[in-house]
Formats: C-alpha cells, structure tokens, sequence
C-alpha cells in the first residue's frame, strides 16, 4: 500500500509574508523580487488574508485617467494590503492530503492555499507545487530522470 501524499510534501515552508498595512508597491515588489504571484498576509501572528498579482493589478488606474504621473504615484503609493486583500481566507493543514488541497482550489477557483498548523502559518501550496508533483510522478513512473 503506498502512502498518501501530503500538503506538507510539496509545499513551500515559511512562505513571504505581507502585512495589512504593507503599501500594494511594496507587496508588488516582494512578489517580483522573489518570483511569486501571491502573499500570506499576516497581522499579530495571525492570517488575516492573501493578496495577489492580480489584486495588485486591479488596484492600479485605468489608462483612461485625467491624472498626471505624479498624481497617480502618490495616489497608488498610499494603497495598502488591507483595501486589496482576500479575506477570509481557505486554508490547509500539513496534514491535508494533496488531492483534498487541489479540490479546494478548483473549488474557490484559487491557485494556492495557505497552510497552518493550528494558527500558525508554516506554508503555502500552490498550483505550481501541485503541477511539480504531478510531473515528477509521471517522469518516475516512466523512467525518466526529472528535470528540476
């Protein structure tokens, strides 16, 4: 009998975290500096939601403004995390098996869940890490050496 394969098996530990109040340009730089497309966001301790790529995205201005540069820089400099965030937020334990984890996201139509262990944070899965996986049992069962 094989084992099942667990959330904590592929997730990504310590996930970059943003808090409420993080200015969007800072979150934005963040997940361009570290390749990523979304951020735990984390207040006390606590999660109380994850922002994304494409949250951020939604927050900048049309092209169609009347605003100058200037204007507009201020204006999104002064955006924070809170306004743009997803919260509550869907979650998985370690402990969650994979297929539960990649239920849940084409469920909520999300490409990635936090996971906690209790009320901490201690990873995140994605649909990337899920992808991996997935490769690498299809290469294994094949006989084919992974490619990283």
């Amino acid at each position: 009998m094989s084992r099942q394969i667990l959330v904590q098996d592929w997730m990504t530990p310590n996930p970059i975290t943003a808090t409420p109040d993080t200015p969007i340009v800072e979150a934005h730089k963040l997940m361009v500096e570290h390749k990523i497309r979304r951020l735990p966001v984390v207040e006390n301790g606590e999660l109380v939601g994850i922002v994304t790529l494409g949250d951020i995205r939604g927050a900048e201005p049309s092209e169609a403004t009347s605003l100058s540069i200037w204007e507009l820089n201020y204006l999104i400099s002064r955006i924070k995390v809170r306004e743009v965030m997803k919260s509550p937020v869907v979650t998985v334990s370690p402990e969650t098996p994979i297929r539960e984890a990649a239920r849940l996201m084409l469920e909520n139509k999300i490409a990635g869940l936090p996971v906690m262990d209790g009320d901490r944070l201690v990873g995140i899965i994605t649909e990337s890490d899920i992808f991996r996986m997935l490769v690498e049992a299809w290469e294994t069962e094949r006989g084919e050496v992974p490619v990283p």
